[in-house]
């Protein structure tokens, strides 16, 4: 049976209950993400906040790496000082994200950033970000309602990975953001963008590997082609198993 690639998903720190016990530091993601990477065809391995100088060892046991969605990436790292309506609350993610992202880009790993992972894709590269998106496009249609995903279309643009992967004109989406990509990162193109403008998916194919970002949420909705694309990147990527050995043809032995 052929091995399922390893993907590589990171976390949440935050504070949770259950059982009996009150809320507690706790390491989460939520579930629909390994259940997007298992409907893929991938194995879905879960990377709590470590310090930076075990991302390139973590990296090296993955065939391919998410970053997940969640909290605003810290404006600092950007040179910006916060929005008041910035919430920078994860600074463990900030550094330990980055770091795998560093990591990944730099061995060749395939990697795919979903929101947050997006955004922290692009800063990465030297971009920066809108920090309240409404202030720009004058609406709310990109960050759902409280608690829920909204969904809104996007248009894939032609002739870039995510174009091939999305060939519809127009694609509906699940969307949950109040930030989004703002001066583009170096190395970095733009693959889709929503109706007002707002980019929606950026991707790097100048190294020869896959390297993607979307503003929206796959594991939200039923749509499998993006995550399909990053485990078949990431099977193809993979060193090829050696060959198993082949014991000697037994030599008869003369009798008398």
């Amino acid at each position: 049976m052929t091995q399922r690639p390893v993907i590589g998903i990171s976390t949440y720190l935050t504070t949770a209950a259950w059982g009996r016990f009150d809320r507690r530091p706790a390491v989460m993601l939520p579930e629909r993400y390994p259940a997007l990477v298992r409907a893929a065809g991938g194995l879905a391995v879960l990377l709590p906040p470590d310090a930076p100088e075990h991302a390139a060892t973590a990296v090296a046991r993955l065939d391919a790496l998410v970053i997940a969605g969640g909290e605003d990436v810290d404006p600092a790292l950007y040179g910006e000082q916060p929005h008041p309506r910035t919430e920078a609350v994860a600074p463990e993610r900030d550094v330990w994200e980055a770091a795998l992202l560093r990591a990944g880009l730099a061995a060749g790993v395939p990697v795919l950033g979903i929101c947050r992972g997006m955004q922290l894709l692009n800063v990465v590269r030297g971009g920066s970000l809108v920090q309240h998106l409404p202030d720009r496009v004058h609406h709310e249609g990109h960050a759902g309602g409280e608690g829920s995903y909204g969904r809104h279309p996007v248009r894939p643009v032609a002739g870039t990975l995510l174009g091939g992967l999305l060939p519809e004109e127009s694609v509906v989406v699940p969307t949950s953001h109040h930030q989004a990509v703002d001066r583009l990162g170096e190395r970095l193109t733009v693959g889709a963008l929503a109706e007002d403008g707002t980019v929606e998916a950026v991707e790097d194919t100048t190294g020869g590997c896959f390297v993607l970002g979307v503003q929206w949420h796959p594991e939200q909705g039923e749509d499998l082609r993006v995550m399909q694309a990053l485990v078949r990147a990431a099977a193809a990527a993979r060193p090829a198993a050696p060959a198993p050995a082949v014991a000697p043809a037994a030599v008869p032995v003369p009798v008398g």
